[in-house]
């Protein structure tokens, strides 16, 4: 069932996403990323050494369309819906903080020509972490959510 797959695509790409984010604020990279000097080597760009964006940008653009489309896909399964509500809702709500911080945060703090003074750059780190920690949260719920939606379905399905 297509269902089925998108929530398999769905799982695999939130918990790449969860556990990238989750790795991000530990060893606290954006602390370094926002810090490094511009160089022929680690140039200060989405996807220059260092930078997370590499390694997102393969998978992460995937996960909320695969959350929404089990969600549409999976509407007539009544035991696993409200799981893909809540897996479609919290993937939407990851996502949404996730382009602020790549429209609004992002440049400045990450890829100005320079590294900006302290005075301006802890603020805008504090304001990552703490949309970060909303994103964290909401892929956290999500990869829960679809979790169990896809564990419901494979009940239902022998």
């Amino acid at each position: 069932m297509i269902a089925d797959r998108l929530l398999g695509v769905a799982e695999f790409s939130h918990a790449h996403w969860f556990f990238g984010n989750l790795y991000e604020a530990i060893v606290k990279i954006p602390h370094r990323v926002a810090a490094s000097e511009a160089s022929r080597e680690l140039p200060r760009s989405p996807f220059g050494a260092g930078s997370p964006g590499r390694y997102y940008a393969p998978i992460a653009p995937i996960s909320a369309p695969a959350a929404i489309a089990a969600l549409v896909t999976g509407w007539n399964h009544s035991s696993s819906r409200g799981w893909l509500i809540v897996a479609a809702a919290s993937s939407t709500t990851g996502a949404a903080a996730t382009a602020y911080l790549l429209r609004s945060i992002n440049p400045e703090l990450f890829f100005s020509p320079q590294p900006l003074d302290e005075t301006r750059r802890k603020p805008l780190l504090k304001r990552w972490y703490r949309i970060h920690t909303l994103r964290l949260t909401a892929s956290a719920v999500a990869l829960a959510a679809i979790h169990q939606a896809r564990t419901i379905r494979l009940r239902s399905h022998p």
